[in-house]
This record gives C-alpha cells, structure tokens and sequence, in this order.
C-alpha cells in the first residue's frame, strides 16, 4: 500500500492566497511522489483573533457553545480554500469539517479534547484514489452534536490524531520555524536546530514554554508511536524529527533550555499547618480549570506555613479570589500575587543517570546575581522560577553553561 503522509500546515503557512498556492504546491509534490496525503489546516493567520473579535463585539462574554460555530469557520475556509487551489493545479482533493469525520471531543467548549477519530471515511477516501483529504483542524464535534474547538494551537493535535487514527507513515508538522531548538534562537545567537528530539523531551519543552508544539499533540504522538517531522513551509530544509527515545539520547546531558513568562505566583502566608487545608484550596481551583504548576510549602515553627504556587498568568485574578477566600475561612494571612515572573528550565534525557545538573543551574544563575524563588525539578528537567528581568540573561548562560555548541555529555 502507499505511504501515508499527514501534512499539518499553520496560520502563517496558510495566511495569504499567494501562501495556499505554494502549500498546494508542496501537496501536490508529496501527492506525486506516490503518497497518499491527508493535509490538516489552520485558519489564515490573524484570523481567530477577528472571528473573536466580532463576537465580543456583540457580547463581551459571548456562550462558548456560540463561540466555537464562529471561531471553527476560520479552518472551514483554509480548508476549501486549499482544495480549490489543489483542484487548480490539476489535484483532486475533497475538505471536511471535524463533525464529517467525526473528530469526536468532550463537552469542553473552547479547550475540547479529543476522544476518539473515526479514521475510516478518511481512510475509504484515500483508498479510493479521490485525491488529496484536506481537514479543518483546531475542531470535532462533542456527543450532543455540537461544534467544538481544541484551544489554540488545537491544530497540530488534530494533525497527530488523525496520524494515529489513520496508522499514517509519517505527521509532518509545517510550521514559521524551521525545527526545533536547543533554545529560542532570537534570545541566544547560538542555539542550534536539534536533528531528533523523544517525546518526553519534546513533552517536556512543550509544556515548559516551548511553542513549537502543542503539548496534546506531543502526547498523542508518543501514546500512538506517531513519528512527527517538524519543518518549514517556507523552504525546504529537514526539519526535526520527532521520535521514540533511543540509546545515543541519553549521551547528551541537556537537550534545550526554555522558558515560559506566562506564569504569576500566588503566595498564601500563615496557613495553620493542619491536615487537608491544601485539598481545601486546590480543589475548587482545578474545579475552575485552572492548572497549578509549582508549588512549594513551608512550614514555621509557630505551627503556620506559607503556601507558594504558580499558575498561568491569565488566571491569576481567578486564583487569587479562590485563596483570598480559602485564607479567610481558615483563619489565614493574606493571600497575594505576583505576575512579573518567568520559569525557566533544562531538558534533557541524560540528566536521569547524572546528579549534577541541578547544582550547575545554580551556581550559573548564582554568578549572575539571579535570585532563585522557586525549584521544581524531573527525572529529565530542572526548573526555577525568577525575576522575569532576568529571562533573557538566565536563557542565555545556562545554554552556555549546559548546552553550548556541541552539548554537554554524560
């Protein structure tokens, strides 16, 4: 049988008339070269931000349901938009919408997350010899019929789950970037394109403020065995290659160094140190949605503790409402927040058989003058939390320090 290939293409990839002729360009290539192709699209650059836009116009807290029928069209259009041009160069290619192939999803309007994919109309489609699949991403549908969205960057997971649904040879990833790298290359000249990165590293960076992919998509990958091939759209260079972990991985000590300033702290003093009073304030937070990262708890000796905890900036006035109204039922101190914050963090798989990582991240920062406020630390990642200040100089040493230009080895 032919190879399948999944293409997923991104909102600048596909943000003008003149940027869908070269994706169906590139399609079309793949398509002859004796594969079969099904291409995932975003919507134009720029334009889920509009679409929202116009429904805030309306109402200033317009009903997820309404939101996600408005926001879904923008991949409807790139979808039709491309096999329209595909059909131009000659191509057959048919769209479809989430609800089509039923990308079928929870009740979570606007962060929807996938639960299954009905892989076989796709799969008839392409059997068939009809040509080119192209699939609106970032949608499904929920089991009342409904439109849903995944969140933003919902796109790539759409991608990596049809991959998976589809038992696909191959997702490649077409994004603005041209790989992934040791670190954000406009903050440190030396950053380098990483050839191949596992799926705990790639999960890692992801979620530790890395953009280049969405971190559901990383989990479906590495659930799935899904190979992912992360590249640019704008040349024809390899990308990255994302894998399952093999042997020579853990030669290298520190894979990347990332960052994420999207992070504000929520400090809760003089908590009476008794038992279940963390349950009592995490609790209605994650019945909020809200997800907490680090957290960090000590305990006085007058019987009292102070309760640390770092949640994304967005929700910051949420979490803090929920502690300042926890603190007041437990008789508490004041609960207060602190947004000028960055994580910073070191990946890598050799650091599961190494013990010297952590103490090289703060002897580095500590020569800088970089207080540390917070640690959390993986079998495969350390990470701190600093003043945001500091990001860029943090990043910088510590690629330095720990990657440099050839990578530091066990």
């Amino acid at each position: 049988m032919r190879p399948l290939v999944v293409q997923k293409y991104g909102g600048t990839s596909v943000g003008s008339i003149e940027r869908i002729q070269e994706v169906a360009r590139r399609v079309a290539r793949t398509a002859s070269e004796g594969n079969r192709v099904i291409a995932v699209v975003s919507a134009m650059s720029g334009e889920t931000d509009r679409l929202l836009g116009l429904a805030r116009g309306l109402s200033p807290r317009p009903t997820a349901r309404e939101s996600d029928v408005v926001v879904a069209s923008g991949e409807q259009v790139s979808a039709a938009l491309l096999s329209i041009a595909l059909h131009e160069r000659g191509v057959k290619a048919c769209s479809f919408l989430g609800h089509q192939i039923r990308i079928h999803t929870d009740d979570a309007h606007g962060r929807a997350r996938i639960t299954a994919i009905d892989g076989d109309r796709l799969c008839g489609f392409l059997d068939g010899g009809d040509g080119v699949a192209v699939v609106a991403g970032f949608q499904g549908v929920n089991p009342a019929g409904d439109i849903t969205t995944l969140g933003r960057g919902g796109s790539d997971t759409t991608a990596v789950a049809v991959a998976a649904a589809t038992s696909a040879d191959v997702c490649e990833i077409y994004t603005d970037v041209d790989g992934v790298y040791t670190t954000d290359p406009r903050i440190c000249p030396s950053a380098r394109k990483l050839e191949r990165i596992s799926y705990d590293e790639m999960l890692e960076l992801a979620s530790l403020g890395a953009k280049v992919l969405q971190i559901r998509s990383v989990e479906f990958a590495k659930r799935y065995g899904v190979r992912v091939h992360v590249r640019t759209s704008f040349a024809e260079d390899e990308g990255t290659w994302v894998v399952p972990e093999e042997s020579t991985m853990e030669d290298v000590l520190v894979s990347g160094v990332a960052y994420d300033r999207d992070q504000a702290k929520i400090t809760l003093t003089r908590v009476p140190d008794r038992p279940g009073l963390a349950a009592r304030l995490f609790s209605p937070i994650a019945q909020q949605g809200i997800v907490v990262d680090m957290i960090i708890q000590n305990v006085g000796l007058d019987g009292s503790t102070d309760l640390t905890f770092t949640v994304p900036r967005a929700d910051t006035d949420k979490a803090l409402e929920i502690a300042s109204e926890v603190s007041r039922e437990v008789g508490a101190g004041a609960a207060r927040s602190e947004g000028d914050i960055t994580k910073v963090s070191v990946v890598g798989l050799g650091m599961r058989n190494h013990a010297g990582v952590a103490a090289q991240v703060f002897e580095t920062l500590g020569r800088e003058g970089i207080n540390i406020q917070m640690i959390s630390t993986s079998e495969i990642k350390v990470s701190v939390v600093i003043d945001a200040k500091y990001t860029e100089l943090a990043v910088r040493v510590l690629h330095d320090k720990l990657v440099g230009d050839g990578g530091a080895t066990t």
